[in-house]
């Protein structure tokens, strides 16, 4: 669930508050968009004064206006024979460093300005992975959850019946979000393939292994926050092994990142979904949360009624249980400030986002003001984005990579990420501050690419 900040934004330069006012007025009603937008330009000033270059070529006019905002009806018929209509988006945003690149999202809280806040964020995070990809986002108000199979098939058809047009791999390559796994990836691509006779493997991330798609895709943005957490922390002389987590979201994201935990020493013991939460001090039994909700879908209440270490806490969030590494995973604006200092009273020493945007402005001020190390999404989750790059390189080279190699490849990639991150937040007079550091370097690449390009 979104929640409003409750804080005064940092007041930008009158140069960047006009950009920002400006992108306002045109996006009018879409306050996650302005969030995210926000919180950028107020990293950016100081690689503004050393790049007047960037403000003469209107690079931020631009970066802020998607290159193209596609919306549409999608008509299907349920399996009680009624005619049913959603809406579908795609918003293609920055093409400077390569194809547009990016997820669908199926969830009835999609709306333009969810999916334009989204595919913000994308531009700079595909940009950090060094992968020579663009920045888009899409999907639909479509909710698939209860929904039988030959259902999110018809609406699959449907919707690619219209979006397939815009696609390609040289053009825009879509993968999943929230709501978009493996069973409509594979609805989605069948119908691409039909339409265009083509089997353009390269068009679309986070397939079958079977079919085209990679080794570690399902794992690698829980895996990639995890490696984050652990680059931050050893660059402090500190490690995970030992250490308690608390994460939020029982869904890809938050299930790998519990099992990467896991692997490297620390113990996860929290998930959650809409219901509530429950704690495991014993630790999340991995197999028993993929049962749940990965083969049943039920409900994560289920846990503890299987698991007699684990108790239910309904109607409330993860936060206010202590632990040392928070990791939310599970929707933006999920953890505010009364929810950052619950944590911090806790005793939490760093938060990695495994979703785009989980926490407030407010909240992410308050993990800095108290010296808490804080890794923002466009940073921490890019591990799922760059698997998808290399997913593209194999089908490219219709070669196939083992679990191990793309491990080590995601590994190396978020140890990269993290750096450039770090270099920046250095490069600009703010060490550590990974915010910062984050937006500014993925917007050195954007921004560099677009130079080079002249006014397009």
């Amino acid at each position: 669930m979104r929640r409003e900040s409750s804080d005064t934004p940092v007041q930008l330069t009158p140069y960047l508050d006009n950009v920002y006012q400006t992108a306002v007025a045109r996006n009018a009603g879409e306050p996650e968009f302005h969030q995210a937008l926000h919180e950028v330009l107020e990293s950016i000033g100081p690689v503004l004064a050393h790049h007047p270059e960037y403000v003469e070529a209107g690079i931020l006019e631009r970066l802020v206006e998607p290159e193209r905002q596609i919306m549409f009806r999608v008509p299907w018929v349920d399996d009680a024979g009624a005619v049913q209509v959603n809406r579908g988006f795609r918003v293609q945003y920055n093409s400077a460093l390569g194809p547009y690149k990016g997820g669908l999202r199926f969830h009835p809280s999609v709306n333009l300005g969810i999916i334009k806040f989204l595919g913000f964020e994308q531009i700079l995070k595909n940009a950090l992975t060094g992968q020579g990809i663009g920045g888009a986002k899409g999907g639909s108000d479509f909710d698939p959850h209860g929904r039988s199979d030959r259902e999110v098939e018809r609406f699959s058809q449907s919707f690619m019946s219209e979006l397939y047009r815009h696609l390609g791999e040289h053009t825009d390559v879509p993968a999943g979000d929230i709501g978009v796994g493996a069973r409509e990836i594979g609805y989605l691509f069948g119908q691409y393939r039909r339409l265009t006779n083509r089997h353009e493997s390269g068009m679309f991330t986070g397939k079958g292994v079977l079919w085209g798609g990679a080794e570690v895709r399902t794992e690698a943005t829980g895996y990639g926050a995890v490696f984050f957490l652990q680059e931050m922390l050893e660059r402090r002389g500190d490690g995970l092994e030992g250490r308690t987590a608390v994460v939020s979201g029982s869904g890809n994201v938050a299930i790998y990142a519990i099992e990467k935990l896991t692997q490297l020493g620390a113990r996860a013991i929290t998930a959650s979904d809409s219901s509530g939460y429950i704690v495991d001090e014993a630790g999340i039994d991995l197999e028993l949360l993929k049962q749940i909700k990965e083969v049943e879908r039920a409900r994560i209440a289920e846990y503890a009624d299987r698991r007699a270490s684990a108790r239910f806490v309904p109607g409330r969030r993860v936060w206010e249980v202590p632990a040392h590494a928070a990791i939310p995973a599970a929707t933006q604006n999920e953890l505010d400030g009364d929810d950052a200092a619950a944590l911090i009273r806790g005793g939490v020493i760093a938060v990695s986002e495994g979703a785009n945007m989980p926490s407030t402005p407010d909240a992410v001020q308050a993990f800095q003001a108290a010296g808490v190390l804080f890794a923002p999404g466009k940073a921490a989750n890019a591990g799922g984005v760059a698997t998808s790059a290399l997913e593209m390189s194999q089908n490219a080279s219709r070669q196939r990579w083992g679990f191990d190699d793309s491990e080590a490849r995601l590994r190396h990639i978020m140890r990269d990420v993290h750096d450039a991150a770090f270099a920046a937040s250095e490069r600009y007079g703010h060490p550590g501050d990974y915010v910062l550091g984050a937006n500014a370097a993925g917007f050195v690449r954007v921004a560099d690419a677009m130079l080079a390009q002249g006014l397009i």
